[in-house]
């Protein structure tokens, strides 16, 4: 028995540190922050940590304040699940929430991390969702960062105030701030968030010096605005803006127009006084905000998070000088966007730019010219989608190339997406990805396909998301474009620069010359910026 006891002792040994070993790898992981100690989930290797708080929930007398530290909490916190979006309207009927529901006490991010042991030193993605800043949430299953966790990247989706919470201007604001400013709190909850991924990721085994933040449409608006901001620049070291800037052709407010117009909005609900305004519940002030006029609240020059306009910021070279990728898509908007429902001849097609540009309607027909009738789409297409976003995009693109030494790279996206899976019937497709059942245009039959990628169509792609989305049919060709296209996201976050193996080269813009893009579709290549005239007059027309 004795011998019998020695020869089994080694397997029995290394038997118990393989159970301990598999009990550690299932125990959920805890990450200790500086707020106390998280516990998240695993989910195959990844460690998902949802709902963590990184600002004071900004209700009562933080409504519209700047945000304040979190509350440090005792014990184990779950972070199992996501915390609610921000407070919103159903504007955009397809968005799909993973969310615990909505509150005002929306200041939340969560954290996907292939690191197990907190001393890897990975590069971090700090992801901004879109919705024009009044809709949207990162718990939405195309923003999901598990997929580039996977791929090495500590990936991070942030929540933030939207609409009349986050970009609410006042006199009474300005007076309290410490900062006499006002508006903007959207932005400056997006800060907050940086700064503490700054202090908490390499808990997470992110590398605090290595934080590219990216976003799409009104996510990329915000990636441009934490750039210009001297809050948030110095904490990135990377940047990726898909679809749009604050550089376009309406530019932000000053502090004035923006406390006047929230004035004309504190009377619209009859409330007299910031008081009043904060004694009402966020059910009635999002309730008032679908009334015609108060949609959308402007982002403001408030002399704190903006201390001068974003394109003069640009234009001194006082932005975050850091490695840019950015891009659009081809069909941003449709050509009906300009010419209504007329049919598209060339002579519906000059009257709809004269009555938009009035005296510089030749102007914009001398470069966005269409010779013959079956030009007009293709033509009306592109001023749509530059009058919309591609032309601050660019912008943006241009002016980082000429004040900035960091390399700045531009691509064109234009994989359109397939149809819809049979059994999503008659709905009508949404920007979001999603679809939308229950609207008029559910009982109509399906618009054709489009004919370039519409605006959001790329994000499944960017972050390899394709099989959260079951509403597509999606082909052998999209995931291949899916894999190149996160790859150049995947080597840029890694090195801030997208090439790497096993995608086309990808050369950077140079100073005041036609840039090289990179065009992702089917066939991925490489091509010589085209029409430099067309954003070259309309920077002659903006602001």
């Amino acid at each position: 028995m004795k011998k019998t006891f020695l020869l089994l002792s080694p397997a029995v040994l290394f038997c118990t540190m393989l159970f301990a070993q598999l009990n550690n790898d299932m125990a959920p992981p805890r990450v200790k922050v500086a707020n106390g100690m998280l516990e998240g989930v695993n989910v195959s290797g990844i460690r998902e940590f949802k709902g963590v708080p990184y600002a004071a929930p900004p209700v009562g007398n933080l409504r519209w304040r700047e945000p304040q530290p979190a509350q440090n909490w005792t014990g184990v916190r779950k972070a199992d699940h996501f915390g609610p979006r921000a407070m919103q309207l159903p504007l955009f009927g397809d968005m799909n929430f993973r969310s615990d529901g909505m509150s005002e006490d929306c200041l939340y991010l969560n954290v996907w991390t292939p690191s197990k042991t907190g001393n890897d030193h990975l590069p971090v993605m700090v992801y901004f969702y879109g919705g024009g800043f009044v809709a949207g949430d990162g718990s939405e299953p195309r923003y999901d960062g598990e997929s580039m966790a996977r791929r090495g990247i500590v990936a991070v989706t942030v929540n933030y105030r939207l609409g009349v919470f986050g970009f609410f201007a006042h006199p009474e604001l300005t007076k309290e701030s410490p900062h006499h400013a006002s508006g903007n709190e959207g932005l400056l909850d997006q800060s907050a968030a940086l700064q503490w991924v700054q202090q908490n990721i390499a808990a997470f085994g992110g590398d605090p010096k290595k934080i590219t933040i990216a976003g799409e449409s009104a996510g990329s608006y915000s990636v441009s605005a934490q750039m210009a901001s001297p809050l948030s620049r110095n904490i990135i070291n990377g940047a990726i803006g898909e679809s749009g800037s604050l550089l376009g052709l309406n530019p932000a407010v000053s502090l004035a127009d923006g406390e006047k117009f929230g004035v004309q909005f504190a009377d619209s609900v009859n409330a007299k006084s910031l008081a009043e305004l904060r004694a009402m519940s966020a059910e009635q002030l999002l309730k008032a905000t679908s009334k015609p006029g108060y949609a959308r609240f402007p982002v403001v020059v408030d002399g704190y998070f903006f201390p001068k306009q974003p394109i003069a910021i640009y234009k001194a070279g006082e932005q975050a000088k850091v490695p840019l990728l950015v891009g659009w898509n081809s069909q941003e908007m449709p050509y009906q966007v300009v010419l209504g429902k007329d049919e598209p001849t060339i002579e519906n097609y000059t009257k709809a730019v004269q009555k938009l540009y009035s005296d510089k309607a030749q102007d914009v027909l001398s470069v966005y010219t269409a010779n013959t009738d079956a030009d007009v789409k293709t033509v009306a297409t592109k001023l749509a989608s530059d009058r919309f976003i591609g032309f601050s995009t660019w912008r943006w693109s241009d002016v980082q190339a000429q004040t900035s030494s960091q390399p700045v790279y531009r691509y064109m996206y234009a994989r359109p997406r397939p149809q819809m899976r049979a059994e999503m019937g008659n709905a009508t497709a949404g920007l979001a990805g999603g679809v939308i059942k229950d609207s008029p245009a559910a009982k109509t039959p399906p618009p054709p396909p489009a004919t370039g990628a519409v605006h959001s169509a790329e994000i499944e792609y960017a972050l390899g998301n394709l099989s959260t989305n079951r509403v597509y049919d999606w082909q052998p060709e999209d995931f291949e474009v899916s894999q190149i296209m996160q790859a150049f996201f995947v080597n840029f976050i890694t090195t801030g620069n997208p090439n790497g193996l096993g995608v086309p080269n990808w050369q950077p813009v140079e100073k005041n010359q036609p840039a090289t893009v990179m065009h992702i579709d089917a066939n991925t290549a490489a091509a010589t910026e085209q029409h430099r005239d067309q954003y070259l007059m309309m920077e002659k027309m903006a602001k």
